[in-house]
């Protein structure tokens, strides 16, 4: 990977005038046709669409003045575009308009060239809607992106764009950049713009960012896309300053920061990922910072339970809308098994379970807010593993038959029958759904690859509103010659 052709890179050479909008667009499609048939990444372009805005769109006063990019094929619309969430139910629906993030996109001067691949509904972490067929990583074909933006982070990491933007509600931006060798920030809970249409994303808990190849990168498109929105269920007052001339100034601060190896949900760590996670603590402590392991009181199962609880109920919102458009009760033919079982979970979830179950959010929130009393930083792994092969399957055969039978079953059973499903692939990927449901900003940063050659990044967690002390420690790491 080339990470000094970045998207400011090529804003560089825009504004020098060594190239024009409409040559960086084109040259865009011809590494999409030559990388793309390896990595299945892009599952829609729109060239001539994009050809046209790079002739005749102002780009004066933009940040990004003409860069293209490729944006998720989930929540993030375009109008006139395809809109399929990776979902048969969707697989021909055209969006009537255009999200206010990708909006905020566009006013920052990219030009969308297409629309990078996710897993139905962004339910997993990997990259095989049926729809589409599974994403594979540059780094090795036989094995997964991650997910859900694993479209973004293949097209990243094989160079067919700069940069992708993407969205995390469990760890969907962190985990394709530890699987791909990528930088990926989570912002705080609020940071980015939301709707029109739906506003809470999962109740909060999705947010819509990037994946870059550089911190600088990360650092301006913050600058670009942080808002405060009225109409917003959840804000976040804006950061006072730039981060990106924070970044450029080389001024650092002094951290606290406290580590932890232990899975939130007890399962096996790899050597590798406590070998990333320890090597960047020797580096943190020869550069001066104070460094102690310190794992947060937080009971991470129970944690995990009602964040599929806020899964189950918020899918089954999600296909009863779909079933009064289509006049017709869903059935398991219509979604992939995740989907099902999760639609049919949800329909046992009660109000009240609900609530009992975002209170848990809340409660962790409380919790991390004493924690960082202490502490700045939290430094784990971001995944317990490197990326998983596209082979392999996360449920055995039994499982996926109770899967598609999920409507037959009681609902203590439904609820059993979640938690298997996911058991092993959550097993993989136990570190990032946290701070989801606190709401605090999380980055993950490549300092690590295995004897195999596939990445590994480690995740630090700041308080919420944190972001530019998230992007300084990345920055520390990056000059310090920490990234893969």
């Amino acid at each position: 990977m080339d990470r000094q052709k970045d998207a400011l890179y090529y804003t560089g050479l825009l504004r020098t005038k060594q190239a024009s909008p409409e040559e960086l667009v084109a040259d865009a499609f011809k590494k999409i046709e030559k990388e793309n048939p390896g990595c299945n990444a892009v599952v829609h372009t729109r060239r001539e669409r994009a050809l046209h805005e790079a002739r005749t769109r102002d780009f004066g006063g933009t940040l990004f003045g003409g860069v293209p990019i490729l944006i998720k094929d989930l929540g993030q619309d375009l109008a006139g575009e395809p809109a399929t969430s990776g979902s048969r139910l969707l697989k021909d629906y055209i969006a009537p308009r255009t999200s206010h993030f990708v909006e905020a996109i566009e006013r920052a001067g990219f030009i969308v060239i297409g629309q990078t691949s996710t897993p139905e509904f962004g339910f997993k972490n990997i990259t095989d809607a049926v729809i589409h067929g599974p994403a594979r990583n540059p780094f090795n074909p036989d094995h997964s992106p991650g997910g859900s933006s694993g479209g973004a982070a293949a097209a990243v990491a094989s160079g067919m764009v700069s940069i992708a933007t993407a969205s995390d509600g469990g760890g969907s931006i962190r985990i394709p950049a530890s699987f791909t060798g990528l930088v990926g920030l989570k912002p705080t809970r609020g940071r980015t713009p939301v709707g029109p249409g739906s506003y809470r994303g999962w109740q909060g808990a999705s947010i819509s960012f990037a994946l870059t190849k550089t911190v600088r990168d990360t650092a301006m498109m913050l600058d670009a896309l942080q808002t405060v929105q009225a109409a917003a269920p959840f804000q976040t007052p804006l950061f006072p300053g730039s981060h990106f001339q924070e970044h450029q100034s080389g001024k650092r601060r002094s951290f606290r920061i406290a580590y932890s190896l232990e899975s939130p949900v007890k399962s096996t760590v790899s050597a590798d990922a406590e070998r990333a996670v320890l090597q960047t603590v020797a580096a943190l402590e020869a550069l001066g910072y104070e460094v102690e392991e310190k794992t947060p009181e937080i009971d991470g199962i129970r944690l995990m339970e009602a964040y599929y609880a806020m899964n189950g109920a918020e899918t089954d919102a999600m296909l009863r809308n779909f079933s009064a458009q289509l006049g017709r009760p869903l059935t398991a033919d219509d979604m992939e098994l995740v989907s099902w079982s999760l639609y049919q979970y949800g329909r046992t979830i009660s109000g009240g379970d609900y609530s009992l179950a975002l209170g848990l959010w809340d409660q962790a929130a409380a919790t991390m807010d004493g924690f960082h009393e202490k502490y700045d930083l939290l430094l784990q792994p971001t995944t317990a593993d490197s990326a998983p092969r596209i082979d392999h399957s996360f449920q055995s055969e039994e499982l996926k038959r109770r899967m598609r039978h999920a409507d037959a079953l009681p609902a203590p059973d439904r609820k059993e029958l979640v938690w298997e499903m996911f058991e092993e692939s959550l097993a993989v990927t136990p570190f990032t759904q946290q701070a989801n449901l606190t709401g605090q900003p999380a980055i993950s940063l490549p300092v690590h690859c295995t004897a195999s050659g596939l990445p590994l990044g480690v995740q630090f967690t700041a308080p919420k509103g944190k972001e530019e002390w998230l992007l300084d420690i990345a920055a520390v790491l990056e000059t310090a010659g920490l990234f893969t």
